[in-house]
């Protein structure tokens, strides 16, 4: 077994997330944002103001005129459009590579995760949640414990393998057998360290249901049925794969039907697409 110490110190290595991150997901996770308090983060970041004129002027979003500025951005695409550009772009800095651990290239969790954050959106808007934004980004950041746990479960992927496949054990239950702690748990302590809300945490530490009560919280329980629901699929799943626990009652608890389920599936593969042309852009 690892030294959790050992672990830890890793995390501390990690560059801090963006002072523009945390900004953003504030006003994510606040229904009574505005376009103003997100062009007022914005402006002032100038790597990000060029990507989102980039991205708002090219194929991918085909608008009908040139755009120039921020404000323009955000009138033409709307708030919720411009939240998600940012998030991604910023995160994809630290998703985007290799996590060879999990069997992942470069690039495949960062597009894993993308798309895991489009479908529980998806999820949540059917049901007309007015958290979906806060959602998209808790599915966004969940396995933000697996770039730090990589090098770890990729020293010990043989124990961890035999634990799965011989003794039935989750990859998660797999992964705190033999190193000490779980990815999703490693994902809540970067969260504190990174001054996350407590909210957005709680999620993080929970989106495998590691704490049976999170099956009564609806962002948690989204955020785990999106990403059953992506490896389902096959998109960026990784050595992991299926080797999770599925509840059936978190479905059942959601109230979201085999047909809300079927037609999220199939708007998958769009979305991953929609994804790689992004990356392409930007």
């Amino acid at each position: 077994m690892k030294s959790i110490h050992e672990i830890i110190i890793e995390v501390d290595r990690l560059a801090p997330m963006p002072q523009v991150m945390n900004q953003i997901m504030a006003i994510a996770e606040d229904p009574n944002s505005t376009m103003t308090d997100i062009a007022e983060v914005i402006i002032y970041d100038p790597v990000i103001t060029g990507s989102l004129i980039k991205a708002c002027n090219s194929a991918y979003y085909a608008l009908p005129r040139k755009v120039n500025s921020v404000k323009e951005a955000i009138m033409l695409l709307g708030l919720d459009q411009v939240i998600e550009f940012v998030l991604i772009k910023t995160i994809s800095a630290y998703l985007k590579k290799g996590t060879l651990g999990y069997g992942l290239n470069e690039g495949e969790l960062w597009r894993y995760s993308v798309s895991t954050a489009l479908m529980a959106r998806d999820l949540a808007a059917r049901k007309d949640a007015s958290n979906k934004q806060f959602i998209f980004t808790a599915s966004l950041l969940k396995d933000i414990g697996k770039i730090v746990l990589d090098r770890f479960v990729s020293g010990a992927i043989e124990e961890i393998e035999e634990l799965v496949l011989s003794n039935s054990y989750s990859f998660k239950e797999a992964e705190e057998e033999v190193i000490g702690l779980d990815h999703a748990e490693l994902g809540g302590i970067i969260a504190e360290k990174w001054d996350f809300s407590p909210e957005l945490t709680y999620v993080i530490r929970n989106h495998h249901m590691t704490d049976l009560s999170a099956m009564e919280d609806y962002a948690t329980s989204v955020v785990y049925l999106a990403e059953i629901v992506a490896m389902m699929t096959g998109i960026g799943s990784g050595i992991d794969g299926l080797a999770y626990r599925f509840y059936e009652n978190v479905l059942e608890g959601l109230k979201i039907t085999e047909d809300d389920l079927q037609e999220t599936i199939s708007l998958a593969s769009e979305h991953y697409y929609n994804v790689l042309d992004l990356l392409s852009i930007t």
